[in-house]
């Protein structure tokens, strides 16, 4: 699914502990720096930046030098959801005087300690300077230098915590990691996200693509509408397959056993832990299936 979107503007490599941070431009004020794969998108206006997600934590300094390039200073940072892949320099923007917007979920994860269960630990809050400053819990919008923003809440998707953040005029969709086109999908059933959930999450989506938008991940290429719509149908068929497993007791080794994976349009670097958190998911959204629950 790698291809190149839009031209690379030269001289913006900025190495960074190995890795390359590359800016590319989706328009003629909206620009999509990359570095390790973690995307942040950035609109020039007449009174500052404004920037979708903030990337990952030992990045920070390449993100700097890359935004140093383009017009003005940070004013407004939005943040899809609250994992420190997306929100590391947080602290940092908001120090130098932006706005950071979030769905007061992501707020509440990020003022919290939060039980990982992959390190089998907690994961400390993050300090008060990379908590959101402002927070919605539905939707919004705001124009910025004639460019109209539109962002809104995606309910339990990835985390409890998902926005999607619109530039109508651009159409260009940033949906975080709602969407996720090269590595496995994640499931942060902790704070309440599920496969069902991350469906209905991408159908919203879709309603408000074109033929012509372009959507930005968190992490990975720009996807057309077509893309997202394969990826989504992907997910209702691994919906549609372990729902009733799930209802019967079966867990996610009897799954993978019974091939619910199976003949599908991608594949999973570890196909057990996608399907653990699936299960762990249908499981804690019970009340949305059937009656018929061992």
């Amino acid at each position: 699914m790698t291809r190149v979107i839009g031209a690379v503007i030269a001289g913006l490599a900025v190495p960074r502990r190995g890795a390359a941070q590359v800016t590319t431009a989706l328009s003629d004020r909206l620009s999509l720096i990359t570095s390790g794969g973690t995307n942040v998108l950035a609109l020039s206006a007449p009174d500052g930046l404004v920037l979708v997600d903030s990337g990952a934590p030992d990045r920070s300094d390449g993100l700097t030098a890359a935004l140093k390039s383009l017009s003005g200073g940070v004013r407004t940072v939005f943040n899809t959801h609250y994992h420190p892949d997306n929100t590391g320099a947080n602290e940092m923007l908001r120090q130098g005087g932006a706005t950071i917007v979030a769905h007061e979920n992501t707020r509440l994860w990020m003022a919290t300690p939060v039980w990982n269960p992959a390190e089998d630990r907690y994961r400390p809050p993050r300090p008060l300077a990379a908590q959101p400053t402002k927070t919605f819990r539905t939707e919004d919008s705001m124009t910025v230098g004639g460019e109209r923003v539109d962002y809104g809440y995606l309910i339990e998707a990835h985390t409890s915590g998902d926005i999607y953040v619109h530039f109508r005029g651009a159409n260009v969709l940033a949906v975080g990691d709602v969407a996720a086109p090269t590595r496995d999908p994640e499931l942060d059933y902790f704070t309440g996200a599920w496969i069902g959930g991350r469906v209905d999450a991408m159908d919203r989506l879709l309603a408000l693509c074109d033929d012509g938008t372009r959507v930005v991940p968190g992490f990975g290429p720009v996807m057309t509408k077509a893309e997202l719509k394969a990826e989504r149908d992907v997910m209702k068929t691994v919906y549609d397959r372990t729902v009733d497993q799930v209802r019967e007791g079966d867990d996610a080794t009897d799954m993978l056993k019974a091939g619910v994976l199976n003949g599908l349009a991608r594949t999973w670097k570890d196909p057990q832990r996608f399907l653990y958190d699936v299960q762990k998911g249908l499981w804690a959204h019970h009340n949305k299936l059937s009656p018929n629950v061992v």
